[in-house]
């Protein structure tokens, strides 16, 4: 096994060097207000289509003409690689593929190859981490600290693995985490297991892991968990860690709540 950072590396799209520390500076008596992020829940997207909405997100923020997005929504049955996958981590042959209608994409996050699917909810925020949150890791171990937040909101209690990312129950895995960090604007972000069909994660070696087993929200609970639940969750949590003020649009068209950290 690699060591921890090497582990660690894997789940982000590029390479970028830690920026604790520094100067300090006089504290300021002007009071900032915290960035606002609109979070949406999309329902179920194609993973080309959540490629689009990404994309068209970051430049839309690089060029300061939109407000920062956690875009929250579910996947058809979809296999990704990420940067260095390893795809012979996919262990279902075309056949097998094609007759599940699941799809295969090649992208542009960290990690390896992971699954996504109905009843799993897919977090992507699209932030920017300067001036003060320029750190690959601060990001990564904050991502994991939203869903530990939310699972516990449903009396699971997650934790770390030294040396991986994700979040975990026991041995086995409930949140993946695959980033991309450009110009320190985010992308891709996460994948938390709330009513999965498990199954599909016997067709892969999930990030590569062999020796460890995945879980789910509704597997843990015995009960059937609502997505808009989970989703409310994430966003609220997600203001907290980010100290954002969250808006959140669970169903399109309705009433906007807003959250502050």
């Amino acid at each position: 096994m690699s060591n921890p950072r090497t582990k660690i590396d894997s789940s982000v799209g590029v390479a970028m060097p830690s920026t604790l520390g520094g100067t300090s500076r006089p504290a300021s008596t002007t009071q900032i207000d915290p960035p606002v992020c609109e979070a949406s829940f999309r329902g179920q997207v194609s993973y080309s289509d959540g490629l689009v909405l990404q994309e068209q997100a970051v430049e839309r923020l690089r060029l300061g003409d939109a407000q920062e997005q956690l875009f929250l929504l579910e996947h058809p049955h979809v296999f990704t690689l990420g940067r260095g996958a390893d795809s012979a981590h996919i262990l279902a042959g075309k056949e097998q593929l094609q007759s599940s209608s699941i799809e295969v994409h090649e992208t542009g996050r960290g990690g390896d190859v992971t699954y996504h699917g109905p009843g799993q909810l897919v977090g992507y925020p699209i932030i920017n981490l300067k001036p003060d949150r320029c750190d690959v890791h601060r990001y990564v171990r904050d991502i994991e600290e939203v869903l530990i937040r939310t699972i516990a909101d449903f009396g699971v209690t997650g934790r770390r693995v030294t040396g991986l990312t994700g979040v975990w129950v026991g041995n086995e895995k409930i949140g993946a985490i695959g980033v991309r960090i450009a110009r320190w604007i985010t992308s891709h972000g996460f994948a938390l297991n709330v009513s999965t069909d498990l199954k599909y994660f016997q067709m892969i070696v999930p990030c590569g892991i062999s020796d460890k087993g995945v879980t789910s929200l509704s597997r843990l609970t015995g009960r059937v968990i609502e997505m808009l639940e989970v989703a409310e969750s994430a966003s609220k949590h997600f203001g907290e860690v980010f100290a954002r003020t969250v808006n959140i649009q669970l169903h399109p068209g309705l009433e906007v709540n807003e959250v502050r950290p």
